[in-house]
């Protein structure tokens, strides 16, 4: 499979089990987590980094990302593991 046959050109997003999903969200989260694993970002980076990398986890959990790959980091698989307990927690709709 190649990447247009999951979303063709000029396609930015899908809907997946009432997820929205769109392109560059893989990027954009290891972007986010090369933020947060740098010791010599600023605070306020860090933490727009932490917020974004939290939008993202639906997403990605929708994907299934998290089942086939295992972060390396302890800290970002901690606070990925924090997030997607809270989703699992959350009524279905």
């Amino acid at each position: 499979m190649q990447a247009q046959d999951v979303l063709p050109d000029g396609q930015d997003f899908t809907v997946i089990n009432g997820t929205t999903l769109r392109k560059g969200s893989v990027a954009a989260f290891l972007a986010n987590a090369r933020v947060l694993e740098d010791a010599n970002a600023s605070a306020e980076d860090r933490q727009t980094a932490q917020q974004d990398l939290r939008s993202l986890i639906p997403a990605l959990e929708t994907l299934g990302l998290f089942d086939i790959f295992e972060l390396r980091s302890p800290a970002l698989r901690a606070e990925v593991d924090r997030h997607r307990a809270t989703l699992s927690q959350q009524p279905r709709t």
